[in-house]
């Protein structure tokens, strides 16, 4: 669930020509390039590389990883445990194209110092640019609640959507847990497979797809698998059950 991000914009310069003031810099080819805010619509940042290395110290309390996404074909890097369930969640969020950790860096005024932000993710959809940070809610300061607002202002002058990942609803990671528990169901023996989808054509409730199967037991399971594999997809924001409606992957959402 975002968070509000209003509350850090007071500072901010956000006075007549801030978007020349504040610069964004990002990394391609191996090679720093930056710009203002102004032109970074037009430029490549959408297939940037991480601006830096995750690092790992004996006293942080989280450490790096990586989470494959089913939806890029990649593993792609997390700071945090928060981070990785952010990218397992946007793994099933649908339409997504590509995701770039720690993809730019914006240097910004406020109250007459300057700042730096960067922010954790970059998502490329068939919707739309997703600007994303990650922070457990009760551990946000003040001072990332102003980087945040910066964040939000360069993401709507570039046209992009803007979200803080700062806590989650209590039931969606039993929906995530369930179907990534599936995700290496390699064989189908019976054959139900092609079943659910066709099943799935018009839309069908999770429960009555598994039961029109004659095979209940193994068609739940198999729809799990379809739902992770992103052959299927489901609204998760409310909890998975018998009556989500499940549909073919590309209409979910619309």
């Amino acid at each position: 669930m975002p968070t509000d991000v209003d509350a850090g914009r007071s500072g901010l310069d956000l006075g007549d020509g801030w978007t020349r003031r504040w610069a964004v810099s990002w990394r391609a080819g191996g090679d720093d390039a930056s710009c203002s805010v102004h032109d970074l619509v037009q430029e490549p940042v959408l297939t940037s590389a991480p601006m830096r290395h995750f690092t790992w110290r004996r006293d942080q309390r989280h450490r790096p990883g990586l989470q494959f996404l089913t939806s890029t074909g990649r593993h792609h890097g997390a700071e945090s445990l928060e981070e990785s369930r952010v990218l397992l969640a946007l793994d099933f969020a649908g339409d997504v194209v590509d995701v770039v950790s720690q993809p730019l860096k914006i240097s910004f005024t406020t109250c007459g110092k300057r700042r730096s932000h960067t922010p954790d993710y970059l998502t490329v959809s068939r919707r739309g640019v997703w600007l994303i940070d990650v922070g457990p809610e009760p551990l946000i300061k003040e001072s990332d609640r102003e980087s945040f607002a910066a964040a939000a202002e360069v993401a709507v002058a570039c046209g992009w959507r803007y979200a803080v990942a700062a806590r989650w609803r209590e039931h969606a990671f039993a929906g995530l847990d369930a179907m990534a528990s599936r995700r290496r169901l390699g064989s189908d023996p019976l054959g139900l497979r092609p079943v659910l989808l066709a099943e799935a054509g018009g839309g069908r409730r999770f429960g009555e797809l598994a039961a029109a199967t004659g095979c209940e037991p193994v068609a739940r399971a198999q729809l799990l698998h379809l739902l992770w594999s992103r052959h299927l997809g489901v609204d998760l924001a409310g909890p998975l059950q018998d009556r989500s409606l499940v549909m073919p992957a590309g209409e979910t959402g619309r």
